[in-house]
């Protein structure tokens, strides 16, 4: 990296600003240099868990007596949505859209190769969207049965993301992944684990109340559809995941990882 300007001041919850890059750059060849059998594990252990969040939105909203669209009810649906992404990221457990700001920093920096970037995105991908599968299938084949989620809000739920055009899913995508390239950044600066946590919220919430697409709980959320709803198709689902990755990936590397790092070279505070 090249020289930069005066740093932040270190205060007991942020860390200066040239820390933080090195502390991504640390973290993202780290990654890179793990066994694939670690990296998948990590990511499927991430698709599971996160899918807790689309699963408290179904049981929000199989209780509620209002829906989408009442102020009330969207901010619970938000604050739940978060538990899952809590649950992963504090966790440690590898999320992908993460990894577009975290694992692509080393990579502009000349710390870690593009084949490197590739091997780790394939991986922890994968084994998020498995992990997500596989959470599903339990849930929709358990728990409606135990009376505290219908399959009506699962199909809700994943409406929400399906039912739009091919260029929202591709734009509103790469808000997304620039909200999750913020979060990861963020994450790093945060030294105190309820900072992280109150991070965590905002950020995760913000994409939940405006139903951005995140691909990850995204692949879940339009899961429980598909498995409840013949409306919602194979097709609905593929266009989804694609167009949703797409976009977290510009997101998180574009906005995030390249003028994040930029700015940190060039001696900005």
């Amino acid at each position: 990296m090249g020289d930069s300007g005066p740093e932040l001041t270190d205060t007991a919850t942020q860390k200066p600003t040239r820390r933080v890059l090195g502390s991504l750059i640390d973290s993202g060849v780290h990654e890179m240099n793990r066994e694939w059998s670690g990296l998948l594990l990590s990511g499927l252990s991430a698709g599971l868990d996160i899918g807790f969040g689309p699963l408290l939105m179904g049981v929000v909203l199989t209780l509620s007596e209002a829906g989408f669209g009442d102020l009330t009810t969207e901010l619970l649906l938000a604050s739940v949505y978060s538990v899952g992404f809590m649950l992963v990221i504090l966790g440690r457990s590898e999320l992908f859209t993460e990894h577009t700001t975290l694992a692509v920093i080393p990579v502009i920096d000349g710390s870690a190769t593009p084949r490197q970037l590739i091997r780790l995105w394939g991986l922890v991908y994968v084994g998020n969207v498995a992990g997500g599968v596989v959470f599903t299938l339990l849930a929709v084949l358990l728990l409606p049965g135990l009376g505290v989620v219908s399959p009506a809000a699962f199909e809700t739920v994943a409406r929400k993301l399906v039912d739009h055009d091919l260029r929202w899913l591709l734009v509103a995508g790469v808000f997304a992944g620039w909200l999750m390239g913020l979060l990861a950044w963020l994450i790093a600066a945060a030294q105190e684990t309820i900072s992280r946590l109150i991070l965590v919220w905002i950020v995760a919430g913000t994409i939940g109340i405006l139903h951005l697409p995140h691909s990850i709980a995204g692949n879940v959320e339009v899961l429980f559809g598909l498995l409840v709803s013949p409306a919602i198709t194979p097709l609905d689902y593929l266009v989804f995941l694609a167009l949703a990755t797409v976009g977290n990936a510009v997101g998180g590397a574009v906005f995030v990882a390249l003028l994040k790092y930029a700015h940190v070279v060039r001696g900005a505070n």
